[in-house]
C-alpha cells in the first residue's frame, strides 16, 4: 500500500480521485486549485476536485503556489510515496517533484509528444486528428516532456465533441493510472522515452478563437464547433446578436456564387450556411439570452431569407 497525494483542479480529474480513493492505497491528501470568482455574481467557488474530496473526507490543501515553506507544509506532513498530477493547474517546482520516493505521476490527455500543454482535446480536434489518447507519465521539469509508463488510444469520429472525449479520457485515464500505479508498487514499471520526432505544443484556448469566420472553410468551421463544445462555444453574430454554434456538420457542396456566412435556409433539419469552402449545416444553436434550440425550431423564429451571419 503507497502513500498517494493527488493534485487536480477540473472536472476531468474526478474520476482519477475517485479511482485513487477506492483503489486500497492511503490517499493522505489533496492539492487543488484556490477557490476563484465564477458566475455572474463571480462568487468564489470550488474546483470539481475540492467538492470531491470533501465529500470523501479528504484533507484539502490550496496553495496558490507551491513555492514558500508555508505553501510545501502540506506536502512535507502528508509525505507521499507518490504524487498524482491531474490538470492540476501549476507548475511543479523541482523540490516539489524530487519529494515522493517514487516521483509524479501525470494523466496526460494525448499522444505524446503531439500536443504537450494545456488543451490537448480541443488542439487534437482542431487540427483535424483522426485519433488522440492519453499517456501515464512521470512528470520532470520540462513541459509534458517525461518518460511515459503507459499510453491508450481513442478515435476521433467526424463529430466527436470534446465533451465526448474529455469524458471517454478521463475515465480510461482513471483505469490505466491504477494498472501502472501496481506495477510501480510490485517493481516491474517501464519507462519510455518520448520521441523527439512529432512534437506539437496546444497552447490554452483564448475566448476570441471561438468566433467564426465564414470565408474558413466548412471542414474547418465545423471542428471549430466540435472543439469548442462545451466551452467557450463557437459563435458568430446574427442581426447585431450573438449566435452560439453547438453542433454542425460540414458539407461537400459548392457555393461559391454566395458570399460566406450566407444562410441558404434549412434543409434536412439543418441550418445551412455558406462558407468560404463548401456549407454548415447546422444543427444545435443558441439565439442571445435564450436556450439552446435545434435549427427548425430557429427557423420557425426567424425570417432566413437574406439573413446574413458573422
Amino acid at each position: 500500500m503507497l502513500r498517494i497525494t493527488f493534485a487536480g483542479t477540473p472536472a476531468f480529474a474526478v474520476p482519477a480521485l475517485d479511482a485513487l480513493a477506492g483503489s486500497g492505497h492511503q490517499l493522505v491528501g489533496v492539492l487543488t486549485q484556490p477557490d476563484r470568482p465564477a458566475g455572474r455574481g463571480r462568487h468564489a467557488a470550488a474546483s470539481a476536485v475540492k467538492l470531491r474530496a470533501q465529500q470523501l473526507g479528504l484533507p484539502i490543501a490550496q496553495p496558490a503556489r507551491l513555492r514558500s515553506d508555508e505553501e510545501l507544509a502540506p506536502l512535507h506532513q502528508w509525505a507521499p510515496d507518490l504524487l498524482v498530477v491531474v490538470a492540476y493547474g501549476l507548475i511543479l517546482p523541482p523540490m516539489v517533484l524530487a519529494l515522493p520516493r517514487h516521483g509524479c505521476l501525470n494523466i496526460h490527455a494525448s499522444l505524446l509528444p503531439r500536443w504537450r500543454g494545456a488543451a490537448p482535446i480541443q488542439r487534437a480536434i482542431l487540427a483535424g486528428d483522426t485519433e488522440t489518447g492519453l499517456c501515464i507519465m512521470r512528470l520532470e521539469a520540462g513541459l509534458d516532456t517525461g518518460p511515459v509508463y503507459r499510453q491508450r488510444r481513442v478515435p476521433i469520429g467526424e463529430r466527436t465533441t470534446v465533451a465526448e472525449l474529455h469524458e471517454e479520457l478521463a475515465r480510461l485515464g482513471a483505469i490505466e493510472l491504477l494498472a501502472v500505479i501496481a506495477e510501480i508498487e510490485s517493481g516491474s514499471a517501464q519507462l519510455r522515452p518520448q520521441s523527439t520526432e512529432g512534437v506539437s505544443y496546444a497552447a490554452k484556448i483564448d475566448k476570441r478563437e471561438a468566433r467564426i469566420d465564414w470565408t474558413a472553410s466548412a471542414v474547418d468551421i465545423a471542428r471549430q464547433v466540435r472543439a469548442f463544445n462545451p466551452w467557450p462555444v463557437a459563435e458568430t453574430l446574427c442581426r447585431g446578436q450573438q449566435l452560439r454554434v453547438w453542433m454542425a456538420t460540414a458539407l461537400d457542396i459548392n457555393v461559391s456564387d454566395q458570399t460566406p456566412g450566407t444562410v441558404l435556409g434549412l434543409h434536412s433539419g439543418a441550418l445551412q450556411v455558406a462558407c468560404g469552402l463548401g456549407v454548415l449545416a447546422i444543427e444545435l444553436l443558441q439565439p442571445a439570452g435564450r436556450r439552446v434550440v435545434n435549427a427548425v425550431d430557429f427557423a420557425n423564429s426567424q425570417r432566413l431569407q437574406g439573413l446574413q451571419l458573422g
